[in-house]
């Protein structure tokens, strides 16, 4: 399965006030394991940034004076992204960006190019119900080292996404994202010959299986004997 998590940055909040995008990065996933392929462009948006968007990203008007424009890079971006599951965080802004700059240039947009889109934030307010959700919250409540991100970047809102989402899917809270880093020798090894460590079998104590048999006592007695989990009643002895 290939993947790519991806993420914009903009002008602005709204892409029907016009405001455009200034940089997309995605990094691609096969398997679930990072292959080290990766996209990323800062773009020229023929227009201003806003005060507010720039506060979040830091990235000036003069540093993209002489970047390419989105007609420029949209092939190569599209051909990056064919046939991909996109994950990103907060989709429907990222992709409503992508689609827009696509439309102006008369390009089919994300959906048709693409497999499918995951939403990141979607997924994490369905497990985490009433609890913030942005990516800083994400990387907190799965322990994902963020701590070189003190602005927002594309490329490193990607990496991290892609951590996250592993340990979100998996609950595995350690993925290797550093594009030039290769993986540990044994994780490796273990990868490519199918060796898996031997599962570790933790078995109840005698109290703790007591404990477990009162509590479904308990349930099997408040629900009138409806309780899935007890055991049925032993058959009385043949006459």
């Amino acid at each position: 399965m290939r993947q790519i998590f991806l993420d914009t940055e903009t002008t602005g909040l709204e892409h029907k006030q016009g405001h455009r995008i200034i940089e997309v990065a995605g990094v691609e996933m096969v398997n679930r394991r990072l292959t080290n392929r990766h996209f990323h462009k800062y773009i020229n948006p023929e227009r201003a940034i806003d005060e507010g968007a720039q506060a979040v990203h830091g990235i000036s008007l003069e540093f993209l004076a002489d970047k390419p424009k989105f007609a420029a890079i949209a092939a190569e971006f599209l051909d990056f992204i064919r046939g991909a599951e996109l994950v990103i965080h907060n989709a429907a802004f990222d992709v409503g960006f992508l689609n827009a700059e696509l439309a102006r240039l008369k390009l089919p947009p994300v959906g048709e190019v693409c497999s499918g889109v995951v939403d990141t934030l979607k997924m994490a307010k369905e497990m985490h119900p009433g609890k913030k959700n942005n990516l800083n919250a994400l990387c907190d409540r799965y322990e994902v080292d963020n701590s070189h991100r003190t602005l927002h970047g594309a490329l490193l809102d990607a990496e991290i996404l892609a951590e996250v989402y592993v340990a979100m899917t998996r609950g595995q809270e350690s993925l290797m994202i550093d594009l030039g880093q290769a993986p540990a020798a044994a994780a490796e090894i273990a990868m490519s010959t199918g060796q898996r460590r031997p599962t570790r079998v933790l078995r109840a104590s005698i109290e703790e299986l007591a404990a477990h048999e009162q509590v479904l006592a308990g349930i099997n007695k408040e629900s009138k004997g409806k309780c899935l989990w007890a055991p049925p009643p032993a058959e009385p002895p043949a006459a």
